[in-house]
């Protein structure tokens, strides 16, 4: 059986695919179904504190994987994502990272803001609240980027993901919401972003350490978006406001992201847009951000810096966020792909090559 590669064959798959499944049980088992219920009973499950037994909480290492593993196997995530964040890096790639970084966080950032000043930023319109469009926008598809510029941009637009991992995980999204007013003490961005810190540093200090622990950035995401799922309901996933809302955060995310990327780049003299189209995407494991938003929130309200209220607004719309997110993942990851072809295409006609360094120009001048 081609599991894996039925699998891939949706985009973002390795994380949508194993998130819906978890939703999927996760909603039958809140229908609180009486056979299935006696059976459980039968078999001596632990009924929950409202009376009910439900095949996602039956104790033991079953509700600890299925159930209660995401914030666990998030902060592993982190670690591991910090570890492949390599810091050596030539001056083009350091160059475009930061300039797809910086577009595609402040980009993000502002149309995070524009949002909160016109609509509320908890419930915002079609239920898009600010951290979803912060989370959503300012987190890209790394592997996808990678994939795309490797095909048809240049060395130094690959290497430019050597910037870009910055924007894999919770950190903009942290500062962002600080920036805007959300009481978040320093222990929080501590307590969240310490494994990325650590991860960095082990990885960097040896090579073999980060190639040791690569191949756990990809094996991890189907288990953590599982148990992201067993905590969501389908209903949300067809609520009309929240699809409607996951396209809209998917074509601000490509719309703003690859708009403001070329542009910047012909401000600074590149002739080759395939990277910026190619970093318009919402990353997969965005749809993990706002549970570690929440994981600090609750870090906020233990230290007094945030008060009980606005931990129950975060807590209210994070599977709502999740949901819109897992949305925009799955549209962009269409949009890309097409997008740089085309964009690729027109360059052509126009003599630039995308997979040349210096696309454009007498390669004698280069040399």
């Amino acid at each position: 059986m081609n599991i894996k590669d039925t699998i891939e064959k949706v985009p973002g798959g390795m994380m949508v695919i194993p998130l819906l499944l978890g939703a999927t049980l996760n909603t039958i088992d809140q229908l609180h179904i009486p056979f299935v219920m006696n059976i459980l009973k039968a078999l001596g499950t632990a009924p929950t504190s409202d009376g009910y037994y439900e095949f996602l909480r039956i104790g033991g290492f079953s509700q600890y994987l299925f159930k209660d593993s995401a914030l666990v196997l998030i902060a592993l995530f982190l670690f591991i994502v910090g570890s492949q964040m390599n810091l050596k890096v030539g001056g083009r790639s350091l160059k475009k990272g930061v300039l797809l970084t910086g577009t595609k966080y402040f980009g993000g950032l502002g149309v995070g803001m524009l949002f909160g000043m016109m609509f509320d930023p908890w419930t915002g319109i079609l239920g898009l609240s600010t951290l979803a469009i912060i989370a959503g926008m300012t987190n890209s598809n790394s592997g996808m980027y990678a994939a795309l510029t490797g095909q048809y941009g240049n060395r130094s637009d690959v290497g430019g993901l050597s910037i870009l991992a910055i924007n894999d995980g919770p950190f903009l999204t942290l500062v962002s919401l600080g920036m805007l007013g959300t009481a978040f003490p320093v222990i929080s961005f501590v307590a969240v972003l310490l494994p990325i810190g650590i991860g960095m540093l082990l990885g960097n200090l040896d090579p073999k350490m980060r190639d040791f622990l690569k191949p756990g950035e990809s094996i991890l995401i189907p288990f953590f978006a599982f148990s992201l799922g067993a905590g969501m309901n389908l209903s949300n996933f067809f609520n009309p406001e929240v699809l409607a809302g996951g396209l809209v955060l998917a074509f601000l995310t490509f719309g703003v992201t690859s708009v403001t990327g070329a542009l910047v780049f012909k401000l600074f003299k590149e002739k080759s847009y395939i990277a910026p189209f190619a970093e318009a995407s919402t990353a997969g494991n965005a749809a993990a951000t706002p549970a570690a938003i929440l994981a600090a929130a609750a870090v906020a309200v233990s230290s007094g810096a945030m008060s009980a209220a606005e931990y129950a607004k975060i807590e209210a719309i994070v599977p709502i966020a999740t949901a819109q997110i897992s949305i925009s993942t799955i549209t962009t990851s269409i949009l890309c792909p097409l997008a740089v072809i085309l964009v690729d295409r027109y360059q052509r006609k126009r003599g630039i090559i995308g997979t040349d360094e210096y696309p454009g120009l007498d390669k004698s001048v280069t040399k």
